[in-house]
């Protein structure tokens, strides 16, 4: 398997990159989060990749974070959600409001995607939601002990309370994000400091 791609980035397209290492040029598929991280046509670029084989073709995802790349691995673990729709999805809402719309069981924020309708967003939700996070911040994946327990129940609380003042969940777990210290602080504290968020 190719774990990455270290090289020359010789091309960019809409959905794809080609890196060129060893005299060959490897054809990345990804999407355009990552295309909009990456360096000039010229530039040496390491591209974290997932590779797809079957009888018929070998294809190359790639990313910028083993974070993306796992992401991408959760989705396409989802019934019904290929390669092509993981990247639909990323593509659509990134990595931070992907996960975001998922701890937030917000299904319609997912079905923006192209080729992704409210039954699959919702089977995304129901077998990601426990083992989504959002990588460096207050979401992240907790070890289980009582102040994660209590701090993560804290942040689902407030943003409870922002939705019930009209606000989506997407956007209130993304304006709680923004809160330094969010993990110390009350219920009314966080929704007091999130809503200069907003």
């Amino acid at each position: 398997m190719i774990a990455y791609v270290n090289g020359i980035l010789s091309e960019v397209t809409t959905g794809s990159v080609v890196v060129e290492s060893g005299g060959i040029g490897y054809e990345i598929l990804t999407y355009s989060d990552v295309i909009r991280r990456l360096p000039s046509l010229g530039s040496e670029v390491k591209i974290i990749t997932y590779m797809e084989v079957k009888e018929d073709d070998i294809r190359l995802f790639g990313f910028l974070s083993s974070y993306e790349k796992t992401l991408f691995k959760q989705l396409i673990s989802v019934n019904g959600v290929g390669p092509k729709g993981a990247l639909s999805i990323l593509d659509e809402l990134g990595t931070d409001n992907l996960a975001a719309a998922i701890m937030s069981n917000d299904y319609k924020t997912i079905s923006k995607a192209n080729g992704i309708g409210p039954k699959t967003a919702q089977k995304v939700i129901l077998e990601l939601r426990d083992k989504i996070s959002l990588e460096g911040s207050i979401f992240e994946g907790t070890s289980g002990d009582a102040q994660s327990e209590d701090s993560s129940s804290s942040i689902s609380e407030a943003a409870e309370a922002l939705c019930s003042l009209g606000y989506s969940n997407t956007a209130a777990l993304k304006a709680i994000r923004k809160v330094e210290g969010a993990e110390e602080m009350t219920v009314e504290q966080l929704i007091v400091s999130a809503l200069k968020f907003i």
